[in-house]
């Protein structure tokens, strides 16, 4: 541990990533119970692909450090079930095209995403205002951490 780090610090953050932790182990459970049969992986894949339309399967890759093969394996079966496609092969490089998710695909990854925000939204609308309050202020600073 570093000793310049003041021990309150420590404390509160060990406090905050065990909180985060079991808030976001929630999250997934409730992800979990999808109809889709997706592993998580091949959703965290889906998200990707989603928020950089036209990835690489090579970038992709490097970005979730798997081996190129492994990947291929996993956008082969995202395709079987078509919920990615390959985009028209770049220009430059005739070898590569990028990866967009289908219709199908996205529909899956907002279904989900909408099951994963009401279950959260459900939990918050019991608390009292106060802890709301709280909670809508401590975004601004796990924000600021997050940066």
């Amino acid at each position: 541990m570093n000793s310049n780090i003041p021990q309150h610090a420590v404390e509160l953050a060990d406090e905050l990533r065990v909180a985060l932790h079991h808030v976001f182990r929630r999250i997934r459970q409730e992800g979990d119970n999808d109809p889709s049969g997706l592993t998580l992986q091949q959703k965290m894949l889906l998200s990707t692909i989603q928020q950089q339309p036209g990835i690489g399967v090579a970038e992709l890759a490097r970005q979730e450090k798997l081996r190129g093969p492994t990947m291929s394996g996993h956008i082969k079966a995202l395709e079987a079930l078509k919920l990615v496609k390959r985009d028209a092969p770049d220009p430059d490089d005739k070898r590569r095209s990028g990866l967009l998710l289908t219709g199908h695909g996205t529909a899956l990854l907002e279904d989900l995403r909408s099951r994963r925000r009401d279950w959260l939204a459900r939990r918050l609308a019991q608390l009292p205002p106060e802890g709301a309050a709280a909670l809508r202020n401590a975004i601004t600073y796990l924000n600021e951490i997050g940066e």
